[in-house]
């Protein structure tokens, strides 16, 4: 249901894009299907070693659940199978008060960023509280009825991505009014990947709240027992836990999410370019949205006669209402068909894509504007640092721009060890 709904509008951005490129209409179409029925492919496991998230194991907490008032942190990733996991614990005879629901909501159909209110969800008639609104964390009088939280969202394993701050908020409210969480953990399709610096605590926002590196390498439930364990939470409190372990599993397994976490991560593909292109939210480039396959484009219509493949960014409701260079040709990158695989090979995020297009860009004073940008946040918070704006207007190497990460990377990397779940 959630996952359809957050598309709807997408024939729309189809006929729209026909009129001003029809050229690329039939990959639009094609993509815009995939977008529809879910990702493109899907994983396969030897017999008896497929992967099992927690919320598949119903054997292992459906019991505990039992008897007891509990709240969910849900949105459309919260699935046993191909149903959602509200529906299917309801079915159980679980007794659930209420939902909390995160950024893009509940039921998956609001836009990056923008604000979501409480609701009743017309399918179930259970209240939805939102946490993407009017406040970011319940509050005493939303715990009073709650025995347990069970929390069970789709993450994938980058610092910007907001989930892990609606964990540690959502683990606040349960140590603060005394009560339990229950984490369904789930696989991160980047856990192999744990690169970039360590977020610098004076460009904390909210796209970035602990002092973690761009890509962290850990499941929902290991970052839990990290914030515990490191004292991240407020006044340092300790949520009580009791975790489902995804069965399995380890981090370099490559996993096929079964649902696009959110609406502009809709393919596997961006999904696994994610941890490279998101920084483009701090810089005058478009990186696919208002298109159907945000992520894995990057473009500019400052950018033309420099590159031969373009885009034209529309509003789709949804996914972005109102992109980046709306109704504009873009010229740049393509990295729909980039093999990925060369991402897991290396180990590393890919920062050659930015270096290429600033070198490109002919106005190089607007590329880091983030008022012009008008996108998610200033380059310094995505990346975490106060050194790598410069370090591309001065042309330091790569590999130079890696060891200004150190000594804290590897001290991360270090630190991690003691709260993973999986080899």
């Amino acid at each position: 249901m959630g996952p359809m709904t957050e598309v709807q509008s997408a024939p729309g951005a189809v006929v729209a894009l026909f009129k001003r490129n029809s050229m690329k209409l039939l990959g639009t179409l094609v993509l815009g299907l995939m977008v529809c029925f879910g990702f493109e492919k899907h994983t396969t496991y030897p017999p008896g070693k497929e992967i099992l998230t927690g919320a598949d194991q119903t054997e292992k907490y459906v019991d505990y659940l039992k008897g007891k008032r509990v709240a969910v942190m849900a949105n459309p990733t919260t699935i046993i199978g191909g149903k959602h996991l509200v529906d299917s614990l309801t079915s159980l005879g679980i007794n659930i008060v209420k939902v909390f629901g995160p950024e893009h909501g509940f039921r998956g159909n609001a836009s990056a960023g923008v604000t979501v209110k409480d609701e009743k969800d017309p399918a179930t008639g259970i209240s939805v509280i939102s946490l993407y609104g009017a406040k970011s964390k319940p509050t005493r009088q939303d715990m009073a009825d709650v025995d347990i939280l069970v929390y069970d969202l789709q993450d994938v394993g980058v610092r910007f991505y907001t989930n892990i701050n609606a964990l540690a908020r959502l683990m606040e409210a349960c140590a603060e009014n005394n009560k339990e969480m229950l984490i369904l953990d789930r696989p991160n399709p980047n856990g192999y990947l744990i690169d970039g610096p360590i977020l610098d605590m004076k460009y904390k926002s909210g796209i970035g709240m602990f002092p973690l590196p761009m890509s962290h390498g850990l499941t929902i439930a290991e970052f839990a027992q990290m914030a515990n364990g490191e004292g991240w939470l407020a006044n340092k409190v300790k949520c009580k836990l009791k975790i489902i372990p995804v069965a399995n599993y380890s981090h370099d397994m490559p996993y096929t999410l079964p649902v696009k976490p959110s609406p502009n991560l809709n393919t596997q593909q961006s999904v696994l370019l994610y941890p490279s292109t998101c920084m483009f939210e701090g810089v005058y480039v478009n990186h696919g949205r208002g298109t159907l396959y945000p992520f894995t484009v990057l473009g500019s219509p400052e950018l033309k006669g420099k590159y031969s493949f373009s885009f034209t960014p529309v509003s789709i409701k949804g996914m972005a209402e109102t992109p980046l260079f709306m109704d504009q040709v873009c010229y740049g990158l393509d990295l729909r068909d980039y093999d990925v695989e060369q991402l897991r090979k290396s180990g590393r995020i890919n920062f050659q894509w930015i270096m290429e297009l600033y070198k490109a860009h002919p106005h190089k004073e607007k590329f880091f504007d983030s008022r012009l940008s008008n996108q998610m946040g200033r380059i310094e918070n995505l990346i975490g640092s106060g050194l790598f704006r410069q370090q591309i207007i001065d042309g330091v190497s790569e590999e130079d721009i890696r060891k200004s990460w150190e000594p804290g990377l590897s001290r991360y990397k270090e630190m991690r060890k003691k709260y993973l779940l999986y080899p």
